[in-house]
C-alpha cells in the first residue's frame, strides 16, 4: 500500500555491492552500453517508483533506468564509454540511497524475501489485532460509565497495551516516513505516521489530564486495519507473480562441472559460464543453455514450447535450462550464463510487464507524487478550520487525523499496477509472455491484425505429401544427398525415410540452388528445378518442389506442405466475429499464399513482399487509422513488428523477432492470439473500474471526514477496504472466462508448484 524504509519490510541481511561485483555482474549490451539489475526492498508504491527512477537519471551516465514494483528490481542500463570515461556503478547505489533512504543490493532471482516478510506482517497484524481487542474490552467498561479512578486506571492500562503494538506495528511506516523527511522528501507513509502518533498523543495527554475520552481503541484498531491491507496487498502481489517465483524455482542452484581431466566440480550456478562442460543426471533439471556432448535422454521441453510429449535429444542437440532430463545422463556445453539463459529471459519478459511505464501507470504515478504535499495542506486548513470556527482544538486534531487517514491514495496507487500484474499472470497461464506493461494497453486498441504466413500460420516445418507414390529406393537416394544439408526440405525428406542412407562422394551445397554429389559413374542433384534439370519453369503449383535428378534427367520430384498451426482457422474466425480487420502479407510465392488465404477465408492478403514492404504496409495502415497488430515469427519480420501498433510472436520465432514483438506465445495453438485480445481488452476495463472506485472513495470519503463525520477508526476501517476492494476487482480477472483458452494452457509455472507440492 505505502512506502517502506531499508529494514522495514523484506529486510535482506546483506553488503553492499562493490564497484567490481557490480561491473560483475552487470550484462554487456554491446556498443558500449551495459545493463545492472538491482533489489530495492523498500519500493512499495508509484511514489517510490518515481523517487528512484529520477535521482538515476539525473546521472549523465544512464541511458534507461526502470522500477518493477512486483519484483522491488531496478534495471539500469548505462553508457560505460572509454578507458577515461569509465562509470562507477557504485554511484547508481548513492543515488538511489541518498535521495530515497533506500538500501540497495545485487539483485537474485533465486533469493525471495517474501515468506519473512510476509512472517513479519502476520505477527504485527497478530499482535495488533490483540491488543484493539483487548483495549476495545476496557472501553467498553468506559463507556458503561465507569466511575473516575476506573476509567483513568482502565486509560492507563490501554495506553501501556498500546505503545509496544504502536512500536512493533507501526515500524513499517515510521522507518519509511523518517527515512525519506531526513533528506526532505514526502510520501504517503508520512500522514499515516502522523495520524498514529497524532491520536495516540492526544489520547496519552486526555489520560494524563483525566478526561473523559481516549482513542487508543481507534489508534491501535487504525494500525490494525493499515497493517492488514498491507499484508493482503502483500500476499495478493505474491500470488500474482506466482509464474515468476514458479519458474525461478525451475533454475536448480548448482551444477555439476566436469573438468577436462573428467574431474567433477560442483559450483552455484551463477559460476558456471560459457564453454563449461556440465554433467545432467537423470530426473535433474539442466540450469544452464547449451549443447549436448555426450549421452541422450528424453527431456521434458513444455517451458519451452508448451507440449508434454518429451523430446529426444542427442550429440549435438541445443538444450535449454529449465528443462527435465527424464531417461539418460548427458554431459552439456554451455552455451550460455545462467543470466542470460532461455529461463532469465523468459523470467525477465514475465518481469517488465508490470514495470513498464503504461498509460494508466503514469496518471496513477503522477496523482500519487503529488499526493502528500496536498493531503498535509488540506488536514492543516481542517485543524485551523475547525480550530478558529468552534475554538475545539481537540476535536480539530481529530478531524486532522481523520482526514490524513482518510485520504491515503491507496487504491489509486494499486488501481494499474495490480491488475497489470495479475493480466501478466493470466495471460503467462494461457503459454503468453507479455514484455512490456503498456503494449496491454495497446493491444486493447487493436482494431486489425496481420498476419505473417510461414511460422506464424503455418509451423514453418515442410512435411512430405507424396512419398507413397515415390519408390523407396529414389526417395532412400534423395534423402542420402539430403542428409548432408540443415535445409527444412532437406531434414523433411530425411525425417520421411527410415536409414540407413546411401553414401555419396564429393558432396556439394550451392547456396539457393541445391545438393550436388556423385555416386559411381553419375552426377545426382537435389534442389530446384532449374538446379536439377536445367528446366527453366519453376513450379507454379501452391506446395513446395524439390527435384531429385540423375545426370541432369528427373527421376523424381518432392512436394512438400507447411501444416497449419493448430486452431488457425477458429482463431481467424474468432478474430472475424470481433470485428477485427484481417490480413495476411508474406515474402512466399503467390499461388501458396493465394491457397492459404483462401482456405483461412481472409480477403486480404499480399505475397512476395520485402521485409521493408512489410513495415510500410503496417505504416501505411496506421495513417489510415488502424491500429495493427502484427504477428510475425521471422528475422524479415522485425520492422513489420516494429512499425506495428503492438506486435506478437511464436516461441519458435527467430531472437530478433522475438525481441522485437511484444507479446511472446509459447504454444502451437493460434488461439493465443485472441486469448491475449480479449485479457488486455479485459485489463483495461477493470484498471478503468479501480479509477473509478478510487476517485469515487475520496469523492465521498474526503467531505465526510472535513465535516467532522469520521472518527480515526472509522478513517482506518474506510481506506483500508478501499484498498481492498481495488485488490478484489483486480483478481476478478482470475474469475472471468476467457473464450477459446487453449487446451494445453497449465504452463510450466503451474507445473513446477504441482511438482514441488508432489516432492
Amino acid at each position: 500500500m505505502s512506502c517502506c524504509a531499508p529494514g522495514s519490510e523484506g529486510d535482506i541481511t546483506k553488503p553492499v555491492p562493490s564497484s567490481e561485483e557490480m561491473l560483475l555482474a552487470s550484462r554487456d549490451l554491446g556498443e558500449g552500453r551495459r545493463q545492472i539489475d538491482l533489489s530495492v526492498p523498500g519500493v512499495h508504491c508509484g511514489a517510490c517508483i518515481v523517487s528512484i527512477e529520477k535521482a538515476l537519471q539525473a546521472l549523465d551516465s544512464i541511458d534507461k533506468a526502470r522500477v518493477n514494483l512486483s519484483t522491488k528490481r531496478v534495471s539500469i542500463v548505462w553508457q560505460q564509454g572509454e578507458a577515461s570515461r569509465t562509470v562507477d556503478p557504485a554511484e547508481f547505489v548513492g543515488a538511489i540511497t541518498s535521495a530515497t533512504g533506500y538500501d540497495a543490493y545485487l539483485f537474485d532471482v533465486s533469493l525471495d524475501d517474501g515468506d519473512r516478510l510476509q512472517r513479519d506482517l502476520l505477527r504485527a497484524v497478530a499482535l495488533c489485532g490483540f491488543a484493539a481487542a483487548n483495549i476495545m474490552l476496557l472501553s467498553v467498561s468506559v463507556w458503561s460509565g465507569a466511575d473516575a479512578a476506573t476509567r483513568d486506571l482502565f486509560h492507563w492500562i490501554s495506553a501501556m497495551i498500546a505503545a509496544p503494538a504502536l512500536i512493533y506495528g507501526g515500524r513499517f511506516f515510521y522507518a519509511s516516513a523518517w527515512a525519506v523527511l531526513k533528506r526532505g522528501r514526502t510520501n504517503m507513509d508520512v500522514p499515516i505516521a502522523l495520524a498514529i502518533t497524532l491520536s495516540y498523543a492526544v489520547s496519552l495527554w486526555e489520560t494524563l489530564h483525566h478526561g473523559e475520552h481516549a482513542w487508543f481503541d481507534a489508534t491501535v484498531s487504525l494500525l490494525f486495519f493499515l497493517l492488514i491491507g498491507r499484508t493482503l496487498d502483500h500476499i495478493m502481489r505474491d500470488r500474482a507473480r506466482a509464474a515468476i517465483s514458479g519458474l525461478a524455482r525451475l533454475s536448480p542452484r548448482g551444477a555439476m562441472v566436469v573438468s577436462a581431466d573428467g574431474v567433477r566440480e560442483y559450483r552455484p550456478v551463477e559460476e558456471v559460464r560459457p564453454g563449461d562442460r556440465v554433467a545432467i543426471a537423470m530426473g535433474e533439471r539442466i540450469p544452464v543453455d547449451g549443447v549436448v556432448e555426450w549421452g541422450s535422454s528424453d527431456i521434458d521441453v513444455s517451458i519451452v514450447t508448451g507440449e508434454s510429449v518429451p523430446q529426444a535429444v542427442a550429440a549435438g542437440t541445443s538444450v535449454h535450462a529449465g528443462t527435465l532430463s527424464l531417461t539418460g545422463s548427458m554431459i552439456i556445453k554451455v552455451t550460455a550464463s545462467a543470466r542470460e539463459s532461455f529461463l532469465a529471459e523468459v523470467i525477465g519478459l514475465m518481469e517488465v510487464a508490470e514495470g513498464a511505464k503504461a498509460g494508466y501507470r503514469r496518471l496513477a504515478d503522477r496523482a500519487a507524487q503529488y499526493y502528500s504535499p496536498a493531503v498535509h495542506l488540506l488536514a492543516l486548513t481542517a485543524f485551523f478550520a475547525w480550530g478558529f470556527a468552534g475554538g475545539d482544538w481537540k476535536r480539530a486534531m481529530l478531524i486532522a487525523i481523520a482526514v490524513l487517514i482518510i485520504t491515503c491514495p491507496c487504491a489509486l496507487g494499486l488501481a494499474v499496477p495490480v491488475v497489470q500484474v495479475v493480466a501478466a499472470g493470466r495471460l503467462f497461464r494461457n503459454g503468453i509472455m507479455v514484455k512490456d506493461g503498456s503494449a496491454m494497453e495497446r493491444l486493447a486498441q487493436v482494431d486489425s491484425v496481420l498476419f505473417d504466413k510461414t511460422g506464424t500460420l503455418t509451423l514453418g516445418r515442410p512435411k512430405l505429401i507424396n512419398a507413397a507414390e515415390i519408390p523407396v529406393s529414389i526417395l532412400s537416394l534423395a534423402a542420402g544427398l539430403a542428409a548432408h544439408s540443415r535445409h527444412p526440405l532437406s531434414r523433411a525428406i530425411c525425417s520421411a525415410v527410415a536409414g540407413p542412407f546411401p553414401l555419396f562422394d564429393d558432396v556439394i551445397e550451392i547456396p539457393g540452388s541445391g545438393l550436388e554429389a556423385r555416386r559411381g559413374d553419375s552426377l545426382y542433384r537435389l534442389g530446384n528445378r532449374r538446379f536439377a534439370c536445367g528446366d527453366q519453369r519453376m513450379g507454379e503449383g501452391t506446395n513446395l518442389e524439390v527435384v531429385f535428378s540423375r545426370d541432369g534427367i528427373e527421376i523424381a520430384a518432392i512436394r512438400f506442405e507447411d501444416a497449419l498451426r493448430e486452431d488457425a482457422a477458429s482463431a481467424i474466425h474468432t478474430l472475424a466475429e470481433k470485428g477485427m480487420g484481417l490480413g495476411l502479407i508474406s515474402g512466399d510465392r503467390t499461388p501458396t499464399v493465394r491457397a492459404l488465404a483462401g482456405q483461412l477465408a481472409i480477403a486480404d492478403w499480399m505475397a512476395e513482399v520485402s521485409p521493408k514492404g512489410k513495415a510500410d504496409h503496417c505504416a501505411a495502415l496506421t495513417r489510415k487509422g488502424h491500429r495493427v497488430l502484427m504477428v510475425g515469427d521471422g528475422i524479415n519480420d522485425a520492422p513489420a513488428l516494429a512499425a506495428a501498433h503492438v506486435s506478437m510472436a511464436p516461441a519458435t520465432a527467430a531472437d530478433i523477432g522475438r525481441q522485437a514483438a511484444d507479446f511472446v506465445f509459447m504454444h502451437e495453438s493460434l488461439n493465443s492470439v485472441p486469448i491475449a485480445i480479449d485479457i488486455s481488452r479485459r485489463a483495461g476495463k477493470l484498471i478503468r473500474e479501480n479509477f473509478a472506485l478510487a476517485i469515487g472513495y475520496n469523492i465521498i470519503a474526503v467531505p465526510i471526514a472535513l465535516a467532522g463525520y469520521a472518527t480515526p477508526l472509522i478513517a482506518a476501517v474506510a481506506m483500508s477496504t478501499s484498498s481492498i476492494i481495488v485488490v478484489a476487482n483486480a483478481l476478478r480477472l482470475n474469475r472471468t472466462g476467457t473464450e477459446g483458452l487453449l487446451s494445453q494452457t497449465e504452463v510450466p509455472a503451474q507445473a513446477a508448484e504441482e511438482e514441488v507440492r508432489a516432492a
